[in-house]
């Protein structure tokens, strides 16, 4: 593909959500004013990895979540590297080295790079059958353990754990989930919410063990427990890891780009160097880090405003709202769930058992 006389050259690290919403929001605001080249690790083009847990209980496929498709970035002049993740930024001579000696050179450089697991440090953790949960290649391998059949151990009951624990029991599996805190997704339910999440997680079939902390992944060469600091185990043919995200910024620090926990970035996610941004889960911005699609997009709107040339936008971050994707539970957060001094608050509760409404200032 040739380039475009006086166009910038724009390149992107990361095909993921975050990155293919900039380019989707730069297209829209000054189509013409960038030659763009996007790099994804996955082999994968651009696919929505919200409904991963649709994927991994067959209900969709890497077609039916599949956001664009090659023609897309062909329709739109973008050259696209997938299964090429990017080795090394040169950023005096502002230049891009892939693998396969790949290369791309840029005027404005956009890090995308996402977060990657967190994966317990504890002794058995490389065991054959321990397993993460967080892309496409994660669904396919988890699909494979599990056509044998027999227990799966969740160890993470935030979103994406409970998420992974409906899959894998769709799957056949006799299914616990193991939290190291005393109540499920604590980020986003209170005590008494959490409590009747629980009660409809346990309907389904899946066992639920709160307070536990996690010591030893057993077994000999394969899983078969996992051990907690209480002495008790759970016996165990896959465990899956879903304990936290951290962003993935060893790239951009091995090139010189200021981070802390993230990348970190101004107002309009410009980093330290005035020709480099970032963008999503790899991002720090006024020491917050980002782990839900709504402040990601939100941040590629105010970046692609900023490489349009417009700059009047900033990003303010504002509070979160997230679902539960599991059939049969219909959960939705939104807000502070901690009540702080000055906090209004009003409560309606219903179960089988109880029904009260309280209101609280």
């Amino acid at each position: 593909m040739r380039e475009k006389k006086g166009r910038e050259r724009l390149v992107v690290i990361g095909n993921g959500m975050a990155g293919n919403a900039c380019v989707e929001e730069i297209l829209k605001t000054n189509p013409e004013r960038y030659e763009i080249t996007v790099f994804g690790r996955e082999r994968h083009p651009n696919y929505n990895r919200v409904l991963l847990s649709h994927v991994l209980t067959g209900e969709k496929t890497i077609g039916d979540i599949t956001l664009h498709d090659r023609g897309w970035y062909e329709k739109n002049g973008i050259r696209l590297h997938t299964a090429c993740a990017v080795r090394e930024i040169r950023r005096g001579s502002r230049l891009v080295v892939a693998e396969g000696g790949v290369e791309a050179r840029y005027d404005k450089l956009i890090f995308a790079t996402g977060s990657h697991p967190i994966n317990l440090s504890v002794p058995g953790n490389d065991r054959e059958g321990v397993v993460s949960f967080r892309d496409m290649d994660d669904c396919e391998r988890i699909r494979s353990l599990s056509r044998t059949g027999g227990k799966a151990v969740v160890i993470g009951g935030g979103l994406l754990g409970l998420e992974a624990a409906r899959g894998v029991l769709s799957l056949g599996m006799e299914t616990t989930v193991v939290h190291l805190m005393e109540r499920l997704m604590e980020r986003q339910l209170d005590a008494a919410a959490a409590g009747f999440l629980r009660e409809d997680i346990e309907r389904l079939g899946i066992r639920v063990l709160l307070g536990k902390e996690t010591v030893e992944i057993l077994g000999d060469g394969k899983v078969s427990a996992v051990k907690f600091k209480d002495g008790t185990e759970a016996e165990a043919d896959i465990v899956v890891m879903s304990v936290g995200i951290v962003p993935n910024k060893a790239l951009a620090e091995s090139s010189g780009i200021y981070c802390r926990k993230g990348i970190v970035v101004s107002d309009c996610m410009q980093t330290y160097d005035p020709a480099v941004y970032s963008v999503g889960e790899c991002v720090e911005h006024r020491g917050s880090t980002f782990g839900l699609v709504g402040p990601i997009f939100e941040q590629a709107r105010v970046l692609a405003n900023h490489l349009a040339g417009d700059c009047r936008l900033v990003f303010k971050p504002q509070a979160v709202s997230t679902r539960l994707k599991i059939p049969g539970i219909d959960l939705y957060s939104a807000g502070v769930i901690d009540e702080g001094m000055g906090a209004e608050s009003i409560e309606y509760m219903e179960s089988p058992r109880t029904s009260l409404r309280r209101e609280r200032a």
